[in-house]
């Protein structure tokens, strides 16, 4: 039995507590946070959850194995290098630290301990993901023209970062896990309308080998929430819709074919393709119940981290790139 202490029940720590608590693998001992209100809570659900508001009590608990860190972006680093040096497993919410020398830093202190890092990217774990990343890696797409993904809604105003480092790390991580390139440089620009240097809305472009391109837009300020991503091959074309009740992921056989010709007037044409449509089948299980039997996995050995360190550093090295690029009006930032 894993037992995994968790540092932050406000937001998302909740989440995560009830999935482990459900895997009959792994449980609670302890739980932290600075508000007592949200210890109250945790303790009205599970009486057997000690609770403390000093995260150091977590670390150090000598029934504790591992810890999951669901605190602010800006705290992580201190937590989890902290938790490392115990000699303690890692599972931290994303993005994985505030600058991508601190994520290195702790990469490179989980593998001279020999434990695991897992940065939590759960929607890597959703059914709809898994069958993008398996249509993608199959070759049924062909080789990629672009990933475009939107994903916008009114609110959440975060207080420490901005809109990109809020929304667009699960883009990022689904973009990087299902394309399994090195990006190469990207252009952002942005806006923060409320004066106050946390950009509200964004839209990030970021480039890869072989004219393969990709475009995040992420925005506070919108009336409505849509969480869309288009990605389209030389064969065929997904839409997935996170916001539909079902049907979430589509395939289509439409695209395009280059048709050379004699004719100097018209030596390329374009001919359009319309096939059919198809919804493949996704499983239904909660992602963060999959990630935590993931997070089980990769410690005793299963399994290699689907998450790890390396690619919460690339999102981490994208996310500063992309501040670099909006401070500078939109001007390419190599990677």
């Amino acid at each position: 039995m894993l037992k995994v202490g968790v540092i932050g029940v406000g937001y998302w720590g909740p989440n995560i507590v009830r999935n482990l608590i459900a895997n009959p693998h792994t449980t609670v001992p302890i739980c932290a946070d600075l508000k007592p209100e949200r210890l109250n809570y945790i303790r009205s659900l599970y009486p057997f959850i000690q609770t403390t508001r000093d995260f150091r009590e977590v670390i150090h608990h000598p029934d504790v194995d591992a810890v999951a860190i669901c605190t602010p972006v800006f705290t992580h680093y201190e937590i989890a290098l902290e938790t490392l040096k115990a000699g303690k497993h890692v599972l931290i919410e994303k993005p994985m630290a505030s600058t991508s020398a601190q994520a290195e830093e702790l990469i490179n202190l989980a593998e001279q301990k020999g434990l695991t890092l897992l940065v939590d990217h759960t929607f890597l774990f959703t059914g709809a993901v898994q069958k993008i990343k398996e249509l993608v890696s199959s070759g049924e797409i062909g080789d990629l023209y672009y990933f475009d993904s939107v994903r916008v809604n009114l609110g959440l105003f975060q207080h420490d970062i901005n809109v990109l480092w809020d929304l667009a790390p699960h883009d990022i991580s689904i973009m990087n896990y299902v394309i399994d390139q090195l990006p190469e440089a990207v252009v952002a620009t942005g806006s923060d309308h409320l004066d106050n240097g946390l950009e509200d809305v964004a839209y990030l472009t970021v480039y890869y080998p072989e004219k393969l391109i990709a475009h995040i837009h992420v925005n506070w300020l919108s009336p409505v929430k849509i969480r869309q991503t288009l990605i389209s091959g030389t064969r065929k074309m997904i839409v997935w819709d996170d916001n539909s009740p079902s049907e979430k992921v589509k395939v289509y056989d439409k695209g395009i074919e280059v048709i050379q010709t004699t004719d100097q007037i018209y030596n390329t044409l374009i001919q359009y393709r319309t096939g059919d449509m198809y919804c493949p089948k996704i499983p239904q299980t909660e992602a963060l119940a999959v990630e935590m039997q993931h997070f089980v996995d990769c410690i005793q050995g299963k399994a290699t981290p689907i998450s790890g360190g390396e690619l919460g550093l690339l999102v981490v090295r994208i996310l500063e790139a992309s501040e670099k690029s909006i401070k500078n009006r939109g001007k390419e930032v190599l990677l």
